[in-house]
């Protein structure tokens, strides 16, 4: 959009201000995703859902601008970085590290460290699709895309994570 400085330092004081309202907007449309952690609910559903889910916001069409808006800033404006790390992404790492704990307490899952394997499948659910959204060498990926992406690292996460049968 064509705005002027002026224009824009009428709603914001600096630019500091200005990228504090872009943190709080992403932090509060990723807000309005509800993923469903309820620890009673299996992983073979809340896995691919959540997985699902998870990669539509992040590669949501206009959705991108906030993230970039950011990791160009952050090196001049680390606190910006650092509160968009920790009121958007380690948010939800540390909500579904929480879900992982409650189905692992249950012998669904064995694994030593929730917070790890929470940040590994939401890294293999990203596999392909955002680094070429945010870049823009990709529009949007399919819902199907998605699925494909998601299902492959769900069944990789319970290679690793799923107890063991004996033989």
């Amino acid at each position: 959009a064509a705005v002027s400085k002026g224009t824009l330092y009428v709603y914001f004081p600096d630019k500091a201000g200005l990228f504090a309202a872009i943190v709080e907007e992403e932090k509060l449309e990723q807000g309005k995703v509800s993923f469903n952690f309820d620890p009673a609910r299996d992983v073979d559903t809340t896995l691919p859902e959540f997985g699902r889910a998870y990669i539509a916001l992040l590669c949501r069409p206009g959705g991108g601008s906030a993230i970039r808006t950011v990791m160009a800033i952050a090196e001049r404006m680390p606190e910006l970085g650092s509160r968009f790390y920790t009121h958007v992404i380690a948010h939800t790492v540390d909500r579904f590290a929480a879900y992982l704990e409650a189905r692992a307490a249950l012998g669904e899952l064995v694994m030593d460290d929730t917070q790890l394997a929470a940040w590994q499948f939401m890294q293999m659910c990203q596999a392909t699709l955002f680094q070429a959204f945010i870049f823009q060498a990709n529009p949007s990926p399919s819902p199907e895309r998605i699925a494909t992406v998601v299902d492959s690292a769900t069944r990789v996460f319970f290679a690793a994570y799923r107890p063991k049968q004996a033989n």
